[in-house]
């Protein structure tokens, strides 16, 4: 049995995450395991995945921001936002300027209001919004506010004639469609747009740096948690130190008194062990989760 913990996993391209997750139930020989924001078929990169008590800790992994680096293809859109989907529609953006391109995906920077991919996982009264689309219906997703506090261009290509392709690294909130990006500086340009590479690169603090590809975590099987749950606590959260009286009420869900730390925190016990993820209201801090073993 693999301890508790996080992977970050390197996903390649062509599993879903649910694959993935598939994937690391068998190594790590538990059917606990649950994933941190789903990636695209097509996408790469940073996959957090939860082994055991630690899949609790996902919640707060799926709301992180995150960041990509991507490929936009201007001249052509396609049914799905992505190069996975069919093109719907070709209209020669040669003539398009790398200032327009520019200008364009500035727009789409900060605070704004998006609307989602039709194929996305939103579900619409209980059903996925995809397979909605994949049945033939017309999908229209109402716009969330999403924040995308950086969008750097890294290049603007010119090598096939009619597309313009523009490498783009974003830093955003939880929630952000890279693939609606693509969709809607096409749309603003006049020429369509969806993306053709997508690699995930960070996911709150965990970034592809200590990531880990399946086929290393093959050979590592069974023990193939490279962050234990005390200590993918301590990197993901602030943190608060219990006496032994604090731990003992905690453990057991009570109430300690507030530290003014900005929530949620984890707090440790004595030992050195989590004992839950608490957050301060009403004068009290109170656990959202206890982790403490039983």
């Amino acid at each position: 049995m693999s301890t508790d913990g996080l992977i970050v996993v390197d996903k390649p391209g062509g599993m879903t995450s649910h694959d993935v997750v598939a994937r690391i139930r068998r190594l790590a020989r538990t059917r606990r395991v649950g994933h941190g924001g789903t990636l695209d078929p097509m996408a790469t990169g940073v996959l957090v995945i939860g082994v055991g008590r630690a899949t609790r800790l996902l919640t707060y992994v799926i709301g992180a921001g995150k960041s990509y680096t991507a490929t936009i293809r201007l001249g052509q859109a396609t049914v799905t936002d992505d190069a996975e989907g069919d093109v719907i529609a070709s209209t020669p953006a040669g003539a398009v300027t790398d200032e327009a391109v520019r200008t364009a995906l500035a727009a789409l920077t900060g605070e704004i209001d998006q609307v989602p991919s039709a194929v996305s996982a939103i579900k619409i009264d209980g059903q996925r919004a995809y397979k909605r689309v994949r049945e033939g219906e017309s999908v229209e997703l109402p716009a969330r506010r999403v924040t995308i506090s950086r969008l750097d261009v890294l290049a603007i290509r010119r090598d096939t004639p009619d597309v313009v392709d523009v490498d783009v690294d974003v830093t955003c909130s939880s929630g952000t469609y890279i693939r609606a990006i693509a969709r809607d500086a096409g749309l603003a340009l006049g020429v369509g747009g969806h993306l053709t590479a997508l690699r995930r690169t960070a996911v709150g603090g965990f970034t592809l740096a200590e990531a880990a590809t399946l086929d290393t975590l093959e050979q590592r099987a069974p023990d193939v948690v490279n962050l234990p749950l005390d200590t993918a606590a301590g990197r993901f959260f602030p943190r608060r130190d219990a006496t032994p009286e604090e731990a003992r009420v905690l453990s057991h869900g009570g109430p300690l008194d507030p530290a003014g730390i900005a929530g949620p925190y984890a707090v440790f016990g004595p030992d050195g062990g989590l004992i839950a993820i608490v957050s301060e209201r009403d004068g009290r801090a109170r656990a959202e989760i206890v982790l403490a073993p039983a």
